[in-house]
């Protein structure tokens, strides 16, 4: 006879809010900040050359996700004009590089 299993909410609630998953969390967004950083773009001649890679910052929460009830790990990046790179500014000079986006996707996987 084969075992019983009966799911609690309350139960997968508690997992969710773990510090073990919310350690996780935070592991998986410190990857995705490595990729973030490796393909930042550089402007050598500008005002600050290497702001925009070393703005990346990485953070962790037990109370994420729409209904706060789940572990969440967040990447940001804190230059005021990190916007306008991952997105564009709208002009030819200003091209969207979505560095945030390819390190999501490249940097996400179970790594």
């Amino acid at each position: 006879m084969g075992a019983k299993f009966k799911l609690k909410k309350k139960g997968v609630g508690q997992l969710l809010r773990s510090p073990m998953v919310e350690a996780e969390m935070l592991r998986r967004a410190e990857v995705i900040k490595g990729v973030a950083v490796a393909t930042s773009p550089v402007d050598i001649a500008g005002p600050h050359p290497g702001h925009y890679a070393g703005s990346w910052e990485t953070d962790s929460t037990s109370r994420g996700g729409q209904r706060r009830d789940r572990a969440v790990g967040f990447v940001r990046n804190t230059a005021y004009y990190a916007r306008w790179v991952e997105y564009g500014n709208g002009h030819p000079n200003g091209p969207a590089h979505h560095v945030l986006l390819r390190a999501a996707l490249q940097g996400g996987r179970n790594q």
